[in-house]
């Protein structure tokens, strides 16, 4: 067998190539100009005000919130019913974040993934499911009430009803109020979700999209 050559002396090796750099997601612009603190008027201000005040603590001028600042007696029950179907519910929160994380996953919608991700973890929804969610995989290896939620939920998207069998799996896990309030959940999780999408309410320059490059 014949032996390979030595390179000469003194003469220089190629440098083995470094991987391309990954090319961050194509960003559209947002569609709504952030209103500055000292820009607001006094309705604007009772809206910041409310959701400071309210069960979630602190105002962020980013995601849903600065999309209501640009219509204030709309953001104002808006955020009520948020602060309410997040926080408030007879639904666990653990369940209740697999809920908004299907919603989010079935929408595309990046900043409300984005925010709730590590929350749903938090919460006790294993990174495992949280991954399957967000490659838009059934979400096999989840605990068997999140299995319920998501098999209610995919079907209400998909077919805008859900049969019997569906039904009462999730009924039997929460009770009349429980599912009841399930639902609102979704509708208004749905909500946020297309007013992120149709105004490009996007997470911060430095973080990934959960779903790829937007058009």
């Amino acid at each position: 067998m014949a032996k390979r050559k030595a390179a000469p002396r003194g003469a220089r090796t190629a440098a083995p190539r470094k991987p391309a750099a990954r090319k961050p997601a194509k960003r559209p612009p947002a569609r709504l100009t952030a209103i500055a603190e000292d820009q607001r008027t006094p309705e604007q201000q009772a809206l910041v005000d409310a959701i400071s005040s309210g069960p979630r603590g602190r105002f962020n001028n980013s995601g849903p919130f600065a999309i209501w600042l640009h219509a204030p007696a709309f953001g104002m029950p808006a955020q009520k019913l948020g602060g309410f179907a997040r926080l408030e519910t007879g639904v666990p929160p653990r369940l209740s974040e697999f809920a908004i994380l299907v919603t989010a996953q079935l929408w595309r919608s990046h900043y409300e993934w984005f925010v709730h991700a590590p929350i749903a973890e938090k919460a006790g929804v294993k990174a495992r499911t949280i991954t399957d969610l967000r490659a838009g995989r059934a979400p096999r290896t989840a605990a068997k009430d999140e299995r319920a939620i998501y098999d209610f939920i995919v079907e209400l998207y998909k077919t805008r009803r859900v049969g019997d069998r569906n039904y009462k799996r999730v009924h039997a896990l929460l009770g009349e109020q429980a599912t009841v309030e399930l639902v609102g959940i979704l509708g208004y999780y749905v909500m946020v979700a297309m007013s992120l999408n149709v105004f490009r309410m996007l997470p911060p320059d430095d973080a990934e999209l959960p779903f790829g490059a937007e058009k």
